[in-house]
């Protein structure tokens, strides 16, 4: 039997995610024998403390030795499980990470120089955010359809962030909308 592959693994933890009110962002599999690795990233919107992601990690080695003593999952020489959030380089890719991150900067498209909003509010159906811009004093609100989002990451900031900018992404989708229109 294999090692088991990222669609085995995600089908087994997924269901423990879950029942810590997790989302699995992403398992990565690097197979090297003995130092074969399991990368899991988990997220929510509460953001997992570090004690949350060692309880998970100790259920998820328990829930693999359970596997492996069935015969289901085969890790051969074993295999270093690591367990953690994504990274801020990770693409924003869901509605989910959109909102998880609503206030922050995010870096849109491909083209160079890359378009810099502050992510605002979701609509109710998580279709569309809100982005808001600075040009020098003057602000701007858009609306991007998430279907059309180019590639997305969040920019580290070590300033902190205009107040008229917070307030902006602080709007509900309607009342930021609103205020694009007026």
């Amino acid at each position: 039997m294999a090692f088991p592959t990222v669609e085995e693994l995600t089908a087994l933890i997924t269901p423990l995610a879950a029942s810590h009110h997790l989302d699995v962002e992403g398992i990565r599999v690097t197979k090297a024998g003995p130092k074969s690795t399991v990368a899991i990233k988990l997220d929510s919107d509460s953001r997992p403390d570090l004690d949350l992601l060692e309880l998970v990690s100790q259920e998820t080695g328990e829930l693999f030795d359970a596997a492996e003593a069935r015969g289901e999952l085969n890790f051969g020489a074993g295999y270093l499980l690591e367990v953690s959030t994504p990274g801020v380089d990770t693409p924003l890719t869901e509605p989910r990470h959109w909102r998880r991150n609503r206030g922050r900067l995010v870096a849109v498209g491909e083209s160079d120089p890359k378009r810099i909003a502050r992510i605002g509010a979701l609509n109710g159906e998580e279709t569309a955010v809100v982005l808001v811009e600075r040009d020098k004093k003057k602000l701007t609100v858009s609306v991007m359809e998430l279907a059309n989002s180019p590639r997305a990451v969040v920019e580290i900031e070590f300033a902190k962030p205009a107040q008229d900018e917070l307030d902006l992404t602080g709007l509900t989708f309607d009342e930021a909308v609103d205020e694009h229109n007026h």
